[in-house]
């Protein structure tokens, strides 16, 4: 079985990926400091502790596991703490982006997903977004990932690196048979902050900003189920082995939802009203973000299976 390595492993997404790697026939190699991952989601390959800033813990995990290709899920992924550390967050997502492919010219492996994010694109100009859209991104977060995107980019141009980048939507749901959660330290995801509050296991959701342009005022997102992410990062190491090209894909549904359409939707899952509160707009928010996700069908047929509103929902409250 090939192995994959998977930095971030132990995460939230890159655990759902390992899962998936393996019901690919893959063997998925979890490299992770456990910093904000959790040991307990590796169940599907070895866990190796590390940080990818780290060259020699790097080298070692590629000398003993040989890995094919690599799946970058490590680093850090919260708008608002961007603006507070933002140096921490350059450190992370942009100085490891070069340990990372400094590690993997070094040990001959040229094929890596990285996983970026739909904040590279700022205040778009235009809804959907497509992946020709221009990239100004408003937050230190979405300038760390586009960073890392250009990294990638211009260290192809110099050798026969072979990469992938996805920009994810609004990532959310949980794994359907109960193998993994969605748990964040602290948690910053709508959908579980709407579930706590209404279960009485986390204070009133807070609402930040009721007065933009949109159809509701509160800011409307593309959320596409984790499920559905790890699928398309097992299609795509078997499209950068089969040919030369690289690519960089949005990955969406092309359907929006605001704040308030998902208190909605929750509380009809749980009978009752959710408490909530309406407080300022929070920095790096555009008040509506919406992908067109027909590249990534037409290049790897991505079919988004699980990411119905109903789905999303129920995976999240079973695993609350």
């Amino acid at each position: 079985m090939e192995a994959i390595l998977v930095t971030g492993g132990a995460g939230y997404i890159g655990s759902h990926a390992c899962k998936a790697l393996a019901a690919g026939g893959y063997t998925p190699i979890a490299f992770d400091n456990l910093t904000r991952g959790h040991a307990e989601f590796v169940r599907w390959g070895p866990l190796v502790m590390g940080d990818i800033l780290d060259p020699r813990a790097l080298d070692e995990v590629f000398s003993r596991f040989r890995p094919q290709a690599v799946l970058h899920f490590a680093g850090l992924a919260y708008v608002g703490e961007s603006f507070a550390e933002p140096l921490n967050y350059y450190r992370t997502n942009t100085s490891g982006m070069i340990s990372l492919l400094e590690a993997m010219a070094r040990n001959g492996v040229n094929k890596i997903v990285f996983s970026s994010s739909c904040t590279t694109y700022g205040l778009p100009d235009q809804l959907p977004i497509k992946e020709s859209a221009k990239q100004a991104p408003i937050s230190p977060y979405g300038r760390s990932k586009l960073a890392g995107e250009q990294i990638l980019k211009d260290a192809a141009q110099s050798s026969d690196l072979r990469y992938g980048i996805f920009r994810y939507f609004n990532a959310c749901g949980a794994d359907s048979a109960g193998d993994l959660p969605e748990r964040h330290v602290p948690e910053t995801h709508l959908i579980p902050l709407v579930i706590d509050a209404v279960k009485g296991t986390a204070p009133p959701l807070q609402i930040f900003g009721s007065d933009y342009t949109t159809a509701d005022g509160t800011c409307e997102r593309d959320y596409i189920h984790v499920t559905d992410l790890a699928t398309a990062h097992v299609d795509a190491i078997g499209y950068l082995g089969r040919g030369p090209a690289s690519f960089e894909l949005n990955l969406g549904t092309g359907q929006a939802h605001s704040v308030l359409q998902i208190v909605s939707a929750v509380e009809r899952v749980a009978g009752k009203p959710v408490p909530f509160a309406m407080g300022a707009r929070r920095p790096g928010d555009p008040p509506k973000l919406v992908s067109d996700p027909s590249l990534a069908r037409q290049l790897l047929n991505f079919i988004p299976r699980n990411s119905d509103l109903e789905t999303i929902i129920e995976t999240t409250w079973r695993s609350r």
